[in-house]
């Protein structure tokens, strides 16, 4: 295996889905995270998942005890000086992200590849903030990162064709496909997903519709499995915020303008699946 050990930024929800992806196929993982409370939601998260994922995969036979040992929970950077692949998910914040990849650049060995896993910030921006941007790609991720078979790859200006086969071959190994596409705000995916749930936010805002009437009619007219605010639910608000925010202030078109709702439930800590309310209550 060319991937013994890769380094996990962020443990969070997409980074304990990476970690455990990883772990599940075999990896070594180190997983980073600034504070020890953090890690410990990590491991309560991930013990629940690896339950639901055995209970759901039998066929998988993953064995949860084996696969948690397989991760390293730490808050020491310096411990991914031993990563042969680093995934950074922490928050979509540009001041916190370009913190991470200078410390990144200066402890990880020169031929180690940097995937961003972000739903809207530029790869090739992240890449100028390093000293081998040629080697820095995007992988987008999607939730929950264990179940999702295909994963959005970015290449930056810079990232060269070689960067781009070895995070093929390395999301290969994690038994996933991707699509290649190019660097601009939101990418594919996020363009056109935040503008729709967006739009849903403003149709519940309006009084047009209530949440679960709006999701009932993409999942019974559409086919589509979920709706867009089940699917916001299950994101995060705070991370839907964000993102709406970032092609806000990259394409300056009003059209991207964040739903007044969509602020004012953020900022109540109404966050979906992870606070247990959002569109829809969870309990």
């Amino acid at each position: 295996m060319e991937f013994t050990t890769a380094g996990v930024v962020g443990a969070g929800v997409m980074g304990v889905g990476v970690a455990q992806n990883l772990a599940q196929t075999g990896h070594r993982v180190v997983l980073v995270d600034v504070s020890e409370e953090i890690l410990d939601n990590a491991r309560k998260e991930l013990r629940s998942s690896l339950r639901a994922f055995a209970m759901f995969n039998r066929k998988a036979a993953v064995d949860p005890a084996e696969v948690f040992e397989k991760i390293e929970f730490t808050t020491d950077y310096e411990l991914l000086a031993k990563a042969d692949f680093v995934v950074e998910n922490v928050t979509e914040e540009w001041a916190v992200k370009e913190k991470v990849y200078k410390e990144l650049d200066r402890i990880c060995r020169p031929e180690v590849v940097f995937a961003v896993n972000t739903s809207a910030i530029s790869i090739t921006r992240v890449g100028s903030v390093t000293s081998r941007p040629e080697r820095v790609v995007g992988m987008h991720f999607m939730n929950p990162v264990p179940l999702k078979p295909m994963v959005e790859v970015i290449r930056g200006h810079h990232t060269t064709p070689e960067t781009i086969d070895t995070a093929r071959r390395f999301l290969a190994e994690l038994g996933k496909e991707c699509i290649v596409v190019e660097d601009v705000p939101g990418f594919v995916s996020n363009r056109v997903l935040m503008l729709t749930i967006n739009e849903a936010v403003f149709l519940v805002q309006d009084g047009v519709a209530p949440p679960a009437d709006v999701d009932r009619i993409f999942k019974t007219c559409f086919d589509h499995k979920m709706g867009p605010l089940e699917t916001a639910d299950l994101i995060g608000l705070d991370t839907i915020l964000k993102s709406v925010e970032v092609l806000y202030e990259s394409f300056n078109d009003s059209k991207y303008r964040p739903a007044p709702l969509l602020k004012k439930m953020v900022a109540a800590g109404l966050l979906g699946r992870k606070s247990g309310q959002g569109f829809h209550t969870y309990r």
